[in-house]
């Protein structure tokens, strides 16, 4: 399989099924795509038929949207035990991704990923929103879900991997986040995979200087 992926500083869709992937051992040759080089989207429609990345590439199938992903490896791996395997907790972990794909259209304007460098951000009521819905969302799901385990649902599942680039936004722009849900970002951004992610986000933003 191949992953067409953007730019790791920015790409925040992209982040969260390299992530899932690289976390569950699924193997894939990742394609890395320049989102800003001229005739970018041209390129994209190559293999994307929404202009869009990431781009999930599995012999002829084309998966091209970060949820869809994110349930065909789940059925493709499902001893990786990409969603929780409590039919309950499954339900509510789609529900919170699902709203994760679809709303937070003020965090996402407002604080675009950008995992190398650290900016200060104006609140407003609509960011505020977004936040504390972000933080009443980890602090339900520890709360009835996780246990002992550091992740949202206990062990890592898809919820942390579609919540990964918010906890990288929440560092950027300073947001604070109270305890105990740090250690919930701390235990993401520990992650061998997270850390690989960073350093080579930085690495590339240094070879485009």
């Amino acid at each position: 399989m191949q992953l067409v992926i953007g730019n790791k500083n920015y790409s925040s869709w992209s982040l969260r099924p390299w992530l899932g992937m690289k976390v569950a051992g699924i193997k894939f040759d990742e394609v890395a795509h320049d989102l800003y080089a001229p005739n970018a989207l041209a390129a994209r429609l190559q293999f994307s038929p929404s202009g869009k990345v990431p781009v999930l590439i599995d012999g002829d199938l084309h998966i091209w949207d970060s949820l869809a992903i994110a349930e065909y490896l789940a059925e493709r791996y499902p001893a990786a035990k990409l969603w929780p395997q409590d039919i309950v907790a499954r339900a509510y972990a789609r529900s919170v991704c699902a709203e994760m794909h679809a709303g937070f259209s003020a965090l996402r304007t407002m604080c675009p990923m950008d995992v190398t460098q650290r900016h200060s951000v104006v609140m407003n009521d609509a960011l505020q929103a977004d936040i504390d819905r972000v933080l009443a969302i980890w602090h339900d799901c520890r709360a009835r879900f996780a246990g002992h385990g550091e992740f949202l649902f206990g062990h890592f599942s898809w919820v942390d991997a579609f919540f990964a680039p918010v906890v990288t936004r929440f560092v950027t722009y300073g947001i604070y986040v109270p305890a105990p849900l740090d250690l919930y970002m701390n235990a993401v951004l520990a992650l061998p995979s997270m850390q690989e992610w960073r350093i080579e986000a930085r690495a590339a933003l240094s070879l485009a200087v």
